[in-house]
């Protein structure tokens, strides 16, 4: 949904979060772009105080950076640390996929294969919201999974920080039919049980992401950061 229109007065300061979260994400909100809570908050529609919450939270979790009296801005794209980002969550994933192959079911495997087939469709029509949200809900599996409410709450915080990456990566279609692949293999190996093979096939996964992720910073393709 737009950054303009309309915000519904249910769960506000949660509406507000979602939406600025996902303008910064689609790059609505480029990197290094310094943002008003009033100016925010006359395009929502609203009183300033939900969205300074909602800055607030994103400035938690790292999207937005604020130095107080001087600039609330979106936090830029730095190679550094989104390599970081990810070896962070290659490690939680591995972990996700070790503790779930246990205990997986039918009914996970078969969510699973759903995702990812939602997930083929997207790439095929170039749908990047569409794939970006079945990669989601693919991985999404195995964390529930894995039943660690810890580890969901650090991924989910961790999310945010990747997807503005992902979603430019899934824009180019860039590694998408090695990622539709790389499903389906981690779906066989997951029904056969074994968690170590598992979980050494998921870290390849997000090194080979992780290659892709350098292409796009190597060819500038996150170029456009705000330079006002």
């Amino acid at each position: 949904m737009s950054l303009d229109s309309p915000v519904s007065r249910r769960l506000l300061s949660d509406e507000v979060y979602d939406r600025l979260r996902d303008s910064i994400v689609r790059g609505e909100l480029v990197p290094g772009e310094k943002v008003k809570d009033g100016e925010l908050a006359e395009r929502l529609g609203l009183s300033r105080t939900p969205v300074r919450e909602a800055l607030s939270r994103l400035a938690d979790i790292g999207l937005v950076e604020a130095k107080p009296g001087v600039y609330t801005r979106i936090t830029t794209l730095n190679r550094r640390d989104v390599e970081k980002t990810l070896a962070v969550l290659r490690s939680l994933d591995q972990l996700a996929i070790e503790t779930a192959v246990p205990v997986m079911t039918d009914q996970d495997l078969h969510h699973m294969r759903e995702a990812n087939r939602d997930f083929e469709r997207a790439v095929a029509a170039n749908d990047t919201t569409a794939a970006l949200a079945a990669d989601d809900r693919f991985h999404a599996v195995p964390i529930a999974a894995a039943d660690n409410p810890v580890l969901s709450r650090i991924v989910d915080q961790l999310h945010p920080q990747i997807h503005r990456i992902l979603f430019r990566k899934f824009s180019t279609l860039l590694g998408g039919r090695n990622t539709i692949e790389h499903h389906d293999q981690l779906i066989d190996v997951c029904a056969g049980g074994d968690a170590r093979a598992a979980a050494e096939l998921s870290g390849q996964h997000w090194s080979a992401l992780g290659g892709h992720i350098n292409q796009l910073f190597d060819t500038n393709q996150f170029a456009e950061t705000a330079t006002t």
